[in-house]
């Protein structure tokens, strides 16, 4: 008996030095990903592949202006009920943002929440601005951070990981950086597993399609610029143990949500078979390897592609309902024989993803925050429109370019003056600039709709009322969160 024992772990071992022979002498595939899943408590590495690859971060840099802003706060040198100002400089940075005008005020709790769900550029800078006094101020923080995590691969050059070229990791270091965040920040890991965020009547799902879907999923945050393609960080729990998967590079919103989902998988159901496995060691010892991050560029968002790449991507977009079928789907096929239904594969109900209210002005609670809420609402709720004027407004909207919410607010605005069934109002009545929404802060002013034309010919165009003008985005021609 000890001898058959013996010869069937000899030919395992055999079996496994053949594929692992094969799989070194196979050819690179043209596009290859960073894949790696470790313990949080002890940092043992279960699955790694180009771990240590230098790779753009994208909006996973989030993270660290997460934690260098929360560690400013369990430190006392801000609270979460302190006032940032949105400067010019945060309100010129690229989608995905909030939008606000410069000047306004947001409270370092609501500043994160927009960050950490949404993936709101604009409020990263808000925090650096606020916590380093200036963009350059903030990255050396990060700096000195990931430097004293031992994060030897990484550097930052500024707080939302717009695309530059001093802005490197490697899923090793982002594994290091997730685990001092649950060791680290206890009191405020929240902040990276909220499912969603209501601002007045706008609501924002967290783009990692594991929070509220995936069994025990509670972290951290997704990225995307076209130079790393897709990024996640992801966490889940199962039986009191917590693992951390690390995605860099997949093809898409949906791909990467599957890749961290199968890591998760199989770290949580191979520790029976670990001692077929060679050790891998421990994060922190994973050799780093010198070279130069891929740039997916092409791949991503080259001329191939019908539409430029988003981390909104059609693929990963929720349905509406958190729990929505044909949003937490994707991964049933890769985990899952197919028969088995989406609501016996999660356990999330819809209540979880109630939407967080999130606002701008100083903290408020009970009658006043429900006040701010609907002061929100308000806002963006468009003025009621005379039959006349909606056809010319609706043949404006079809003429203007939509914002970053995919919706034209500006000929909204503009088509106001005309309201009401024999309007005659003069251009002098358009909205004040105070009376508009936050979002429009996005594009210039549109010129308003003369009056005149759409009350005597509401069948034909409405007098063209300007197009926005798209939002620079720097290098990078897709929304980067």
């Amino acid at each position: 008996m000890h001898f058959l024992h013996a010869l069937l772990r000899k030919s395992l071992f055999n079996w496994i030095v053949l594929i692992t022979a094969l799989a070194l002498a196979a050819p690179r595939l043209a596009h290859a990903e960073a894949l790696l899943v470790v313990e949080a408590d002890t940092g043992r590495v279960l699955q790694a592949e180009n771990a240590t690859y230098p790779w753009y971060p994208a909006s996973v840099t989030k993270l660290m202006t997460a934690y260098v802003t929360l560690k400013a706060v369990k430190d006392g040198r801000i609270s979460l009920d302190t006032l940032f100002t949105v400067s010019p400089v945060a309100a010129s940075q690229s989608p995905s943002k909030m939008g606000f005008r410069p000047g306004t005020q947001v409270t370092v709790d609501n500043a994160l929440k927009m960050m950490l769900v949404k993936s709101a550029n604009d409020m990263a800078v808000v925090l650096a601005e606020g916590v380093g006094g200036s963009i350059d101020g903030f990255s050396a923080q990060m700096n000195q951070a990931a430097q004293r995590l031992g994060m030897t691969q990484t550097s930052y050059v500024n707080p939302n990981g717009l695309p530059a070229d001093g802005q490197i990791t490697s899923a090793r270091d982002l594994a290091i950086l997730a685990r001092a965040i649950i060791r680290d920040l206890p009191e405020y890991e929240y902040f990276v597993h909220i499912p969603s965020i209501r601002f007045g009547r706008r609501v924002t799902q967290n783009f990692n399609k594991l929070i509220g879907r995936y069994p025990g999923a509670d972290g951290f945050k997704t990225g995307f610029i076209c130079a790393s393609g897709y990024n996640l960080v992801a966490s889940a729990t199962r039986n009191g143990r917590r693992l951390i998967a690390v995605v860099l590079g997949a093809s898409s919103g949906q791909m990467r949500a599957v890749r961290a989902a199968q890591l998760l998988e199989r770290g949580f159901s191979n520790d029976s078979l670990s001692w077929l496995r060679p050790s891998l060691g421990t994060v922190d010892n994973l050799a780093p390897i010198d070279a130069s991050p891929p740039n997916l560029h092409e791949e991503m968002c080259g001329s191939k592609h019908k539409r430029p790449a988003s981390d909104e991507d059609e693929e990963s977009i929720a349905s509406g309902s958190p729990s929505g079928a044909s949003a937490i789907t994707f991964f049933a096929a890769g985990l899952q024989p197919p028969m088995i239904k989406p609501s016996e594969l999660l356990a999330a109900p819809a209540a979880a993803s109630e939407p967080i209210p999130v606002y701008t002005g100083p903290t408020r609670t009970g009658a006043a925050l429900i006040a701010a809420v609907a002061a929100d609402v308000e806002q963006q709720t468009p003025q009621h429109r005379g039959k006349k004027s909606k056809v010319a407004a609706k043949k404006s909207d079809s003429a203007a370019e939509p914002n970053a919410e995919g919706k034209d607010a500006k000929s909204e605005a503009a088509a106001k003056p005309a309201a009401g069934k024999h309007a005659k109002a003069k251009p002098e009545a358009a909205p004040k600039a105070s009376e508009k929404s936050a979002a429009e802060a996005d594009t210039p002013a549109a010129k308003p709709t003369k009056p005149k034309a759409a009350a005597k010919h509401p069948t034909k165009p409405a007098p063209k009322t300007g197009e926005a003008k798209p939002v620079d985005q720097k290098t990078d021609p897709a929304p980067h969160t």
